[in-house]
């Protein structure tokens, strides 16, 4: 590393929720710079979740989100000329970030007609411990474990 490490940019809590969490969510889904149309779509699906499922949208997303969330992950490292995948525990922002992409990722793979509903659907699956975000959880949960045997490797 030669120059210094960059410093962390601060959020401003959205304003329904005043939830930095709900920012970078907010943020995440945002593409080419339309912030207004990507809070429209999260603010929608937690609309959806609540007439869906009858519970506070808020708190349903807080729970996909937190299932989402990794534990620990493979790491490439080199050790003498070979490369191996080391299981390491996951830093938590790292955890959240790693949780809201594969979220997005998931819902936009999904073929609702509407990325509210996408979204609606799979925040209401993740939270149910189902979905294709829990899903990609537990296939690094996985790999994990089946290379525990590196984990010596670890430093």
């Amino acid at each position: 590393m030669r120059k210094r490490r960059a410093e962390r940019r601060h959020l401003s809590p959205d304003p329904k929720f005043n939830d930095i969490l709900v920012s970078r969510f907010i943020n995440s889904i945002m593409l080419d710079g339309k912030k207004t149309t990507a809070r429209r779509i999260l603010y929608g699906a937690i609309d959806e979740i609540e007439r869906r499922t009858g519970q506070p949208g808020y708190e349903v997303f807080r729970k996909a989100l937190f299932n989402a969330q990794p534990i620990i992950e493979v790491r490439a490292r080199r050790v003498g000329g070979a490369t191996y995948q080391v299981p390491m525990e996951v830093r938590p922002e790292r955890r959240t970030a790693l949780s809201v992409r594969w979220l997005l990722n998931a819902a936009r793979a999904r073929g609702d007609k509407s990325m509210m509903r996408r979204l609606a659907s799979e925040l209401i699956a993740a939270a149910n411990n189902e979905g294709g975000a829990v899903k990609k959880k537990d296939d690094v949960h996985r790999m994990a474990e089946s290379n525990k045997a590196f984990a010596h490797f670890k430093w």
